[in-house]
Parts: structure tokens; C-alpha cells; sequence
């Protein structure tokens, strides 16, 4: 009896119950309501939404005009900050909650080939979410200004190197001849005047001498906002 009494466990009998008493906390540790927890959550969930939603809306969006990466860039950036922000209650480290984000790397996009321009939208949000998401290690005034920087870099970047809208498009063209260095100036007129395009850059590609055709990827002015999304496919697949 002495040696069961040295062993007794306060804490132990508070979790399991004891014999005498039968009740069992059936939700163990977790509380059912914490105020302050829950708006601390409130709190930095708006922010990182806000946040995402400055990059995605003002930054990305004015310029592209894609409402499907639109769509993409707010859902990817809440579920990660959500994912991160639970599995810190589970006290696991980062490195693991990093982990579940390499599945990503191996879904692809069957659909079409996603951008530079929007894989590096679609990181930096994701990074924006995971720090925002991740345990608290330092001030709120340290998160507030990590954010700020990157918005602003964006919006430097933006500003200087996409100062215009413009878009590429694949032709497969047959005058091979106006290939040459010393000809551009009539392979770009006949360019605009067939297609009609507003052209300003022209890309020499694959050169098929047998059938006297050549892959010529154009850089143009749009004269509609919406992207097209077949501007870079030179043949439809066969069902």
C-alpha cells in the first residue's frame, strides 16, 4: 500500500481519473472555448489574408487579368496558413509541416504549363502564408514589417521590369529565307501584317529545313486584357 501510495501520480489520475472516481475527460487537454487563443487566431488569419489578397489583387491581378490564378493564389495561401497554424498546436516542427508541401511538387498541372511569372507569385505567397502561419518566434511588429517588404519589393519590381502589358505567341512560319539576321526587318512586317499583331520582339526557334518551316515566338501588345491560353501551343493534341 505504501509503495502504490509513492507512486501516485496527481497528474496522471487528473488525465486517466482514478479508480474511485469514473469521470474521464474525453477531450483531454483541449479546452472547449479559449478567448484570448481564439483571437490571436482571428487576428493573424485576417492578416495573412489581407496580405495575400494586397499581392494577388493590386499586384498580380491588375496586370494579368487571371481570375483562375486568382482563385488559386487565395485558396493555396489560406489552407497553408491554416494547416501550419493547427499543426503547431500538434508541436511539430516546421521542417515536417515543409514536408506535407512537397506532395504539391508531385500533382502537377496536367492542364497547361504554369508561368514563371505566376510559380513565383504562387511561392511567395506560400512563403508569406507559412511564415505568418508558423509559431511565433519573434514580435508582431517583426511579422508586420517582414510582410510590408515584400509587398513593396513586388510593387518595385512590377513597376520597373513590367512597366507594359504584353504577350507571346508560337507561329510556325514558312518564308524561311526572311530568317536571316540581315532580313528582320521584312520578317517582322510580314509578321504584322499577316497576323495583324502589334509585334515588338521576334524569337528564332526550330528550324526544319526539309519542310522549309520554322518555330518564331512573337512578343506582342494585346489588345485584349484576358491572357489566351493557347497563345503557346503549335498543335492540338490527337484523341
Amino acid at each position: 500500500m505504501k509503495l502504490l501510495q509513492a507512486e501516485y501520480d496527481p497528474d496522471i489520475a487528473g488525465q486517466f481519473g482514478t479508480v474511485g472516481d469514473q469521470s474521464i475527460d474525453l477531450l483531454g487537454s483541449v479546452p472547449v472555448f479559449d478567448g484570448p487563443s481564439l483571437w490571436t487566431f482571428l487576428i493573424r488569419f485576417g492578416f495573412n489574408l489581407l496580405v495575400c489578397w494586397v499581392i494577388t489583387h493590386f499586384l498580380y491581378y491588375k496586370k494579368s487579368r487571371r481570375r483562375d490564378y486568382y482563385f488559386t493564389y487565395m485558396l493555396f495561401s489560406t489552407v497553408i496558413f491554416l494547416i501550419l497554424y493547427q499543426l503547431q498546436n500538434l508541436q511539430m516542427e516546421i521542417t515536417l509541416a515543409l514536408g506535407l508541401f512537397a506532395i504539391f511538387s508531385m500533382i502537377r498541372y496536367r492542364t497547361e504549363q504554369l508561368p514563371i511569372r505566376e510559380m513565383t507569385y504562387l511561392f511567395v505567397l506560400i512563403g508569406l502564408s507559412v511564415i505568418n502561419g508558423s509559431g511565433m518566434t519573434s514580435s508582431y511588429t517583426a511579422y508586420v514589417v517582414t510582410n510590408v517588404l515584400v509587398i513593396l519589393l513586388i510593387w518595385l519590381l512590377e513597376a520597373l521590369v513590367f512597366t507594359g502589358k504584353t504577350a507571346n505567341k508560337i507561329i510556325t512560319y514558312e518564308k524561311i529565307e526572311l530568317i536571316v539576321p540581315e532580313r528582320r526587318e521584312e520578317l517582322m512586317a510580314d509578321l504584322c501584317k499577316r497576323t495583324g499583331l502589334d509585334i515588338v520582339k521576334i524569337q528564332i526557334g526550330s528550324i526544319n529545313f526539309l519542310k522549309d518551316t520554322a518555330f518564331i515566338k512573337v512578343t506582342y501588345i494585346p489588345d485584349d486584357p484576358e491572357p489566351n491560353d493557347i497563345d503557346m501551343i503549335t498543335k492540338f493534341k490527337k484523341k
